[in-house]
């Protein structure tokens, strides 16, 4: 059925705060759906929710903590979490961050200790929004084996980069494909392609099911692992969250929280930055059917929602 995005974001944030949310958090957490929504970005908006509510309800995320905000270099902005959601602990951080990188030509956002993000490209064009270029990168619970294996090692820990001006614009996991693809073909009895992901013995599978029990593979090969160990490094690394490893399944009703981390790197624009980015567009345009990234998206205001998807959420937003 035919949804207002606007609504959605109502509806979400309504479900959050039945479940256990305070007000502004809820608030932060329901823009975040509605703008995957509005994007099309379906496995990181409403499917999300029920977890979300799930997890509220269960503890295994604070819908109440305050983040806290701290630069212990002047490059450096810190946003603890405190075991809560991202989005709020992100939007505390922002404006320190963005005044830091117009001092300082460049900074760091780290985002400790957090719920998952679901979509990344929801803060880094926040990033693009105030006028600098952002670079994001997240972990996640293990689903991704390294080339030539079998086990899970890190998770399909995403990148994100937003331009100013609508210039460009990507969000995409390290993996080859993202683990929601997977659950909703074993969900619909789909089968899925080859060299999404291998069985538990290593083997490619088409089979969903026995992908769930395995792994799934890097985007790329070891090119793409490489990626997912560089997102891995910063999001743990560079914010004292844990490694995917030390993370249980994102949508699991109860457990340890999260614990994740989200790494931003912001950057001031140089003079000749439009006109260089220009030359590439241009190059782009000239072919027939070649795109950049996201150039000059637009976000729809009403979108489709199956039937079934939307009881739940309202079921969820009058408990």
């Amino acid at each position: 059925m035919k949804v207002f995005v606007s609504e959605i974001e109502e509806v979400a944030k309504a479900a959050l705060t039945a479940h256990g949310a305070a007000a502004w958090q809820a608030g932060e957490v329901a823009r975040a759906v509605a703008r995957a929504e509005a994007f099309g970005n379906v496995i990181c908006g409403l499917y999300y929710l029920e977890s979300y509510c799930t997890q509220l309800a269960s503890g295994r995320v604070d819908g109440q903590v305050d983040p806290v905000v701290t630069q212990p270099k002047p490059g450096t902005v810190v946003a603890d979490a405190k075991f809560g959601f991202a989005q709020p602990a992100f939007t505390r951080g922002l404006p320190q961050a963005i005044q830091s990188a117009r001092e300082n030509g460049v900074a760091t956002l780290a985002v400790a200790h957090a719920h998952t993000c679901t979509s990344l490209g929801f803060f880094t064009e926040q990033i693009a929004d105030a006028g600098l270029v952002g670079i994001g990168f997240t972990n996640a619970s293990p689903v991704v084996a390294p080339p030539g294996g079998n086990a899970a090692v890190v998770g399909t820990n995403p990148i994100s980069m937003s331009v100013p001006d609508g210039g460009m614009h990507w969000d995409f996991s390290t993996s080859a494909v993202a683990l929601g693809k997977i659950t909703m073909a074993k969900a619909a009895g789909e089968t899925i392609p080859l060299g999404w992901a291998v069985d538990a013995d290593g083997q490619p599978t088409t089979d969903p099911e026995a992908a769930l029990k395995g792994a799934l593979v890097s985007a790329g090969g070891y090119k793409g692992w490489g990626f997912g160990l560089m997102a891995e490094v910063l999001a743990a690394g560079m914010t004292g969250s844990v490694n995917s490893l030390d993370v249980s399944g994102l949508k699991l009703p109860d457990g340890k929280p999260h614990d994740l981390g989200q790494f931003y790197i912001l950057m001031e624009p140089g003079a000749d930055f439009a006109a260089r980015l220009a030359r590439v567009s241009e190059a782009v345009a000239a072919q027939d059917g070649a795109r950049i990234p996201g150039q000059n998206r637009q976000p729809m205001g009403e979108v489709d929602v199956p039937d079934a998807l939307w009881s739940a959420c309202r079921a969820l937003s009058s408990t």
